[in-house]
């Protein structure tokens, strides 16, 4: 059996372009790249924080050091410049694979740095749950 797994996630990236007049996709800085383990021509799906709006797209290049996040084409109809997004990447993985297997996690500041990766998401609390669901 075979299960779909997170592959890496670059988390709360800060739109910097929305250009309708460019190919469709989504052009992500080198280093958050690397970071990610993410590739050019990888399809990606987005989830705007702003907006609800939970599209796919794939990958291009953006200048390394630019921390450019910019939505080109279609996708550009779908957020604004400064929308926070999470941009998430899965993959196919064998049971077998499972117990060894790791997720890229990128968090940046609010400039699109770097803060920290992680391979996993700390364990949600169920404080002040109950609030919510009331």
């Amino acid at each position: 059996m075979r299960r779909t797994m997170l592959q890496a996630k670059l988390h709360r990236v800060k739109v910097t372009h929305c250009e309708l007049d460019y190919e469709g996709s989504c052009a992500i800085d080198e280093d958050l790249l690397e970071a990610s383990g993410l590739l050019p021509l990888q399809k990606i799906d987005i989830y705007n924080v702003n907006n609800g709006e939970r599209f796919s797209t794939y990958i291009i290049r953006a200048e390394r050091g630019s921390r450019v996040i910019s939505l080109n084409g279609a996708a550009a109809r779908l957020a604004q410049k400064n929308d926070i997004l999470i941009i998430a990447a899965y993959v196919e993985v064998e049971e077998a694979e499972l117990p060894s297997f790791e997720a890229r996690l990128v968090y940046v500041d609010d400039e699109n740095r770097i803060k920290k990766t992680a391979t996993d998401i700390a364990v949600q609390p169920a404080a002040g749950w109950g609030a919510a669901a009331e």
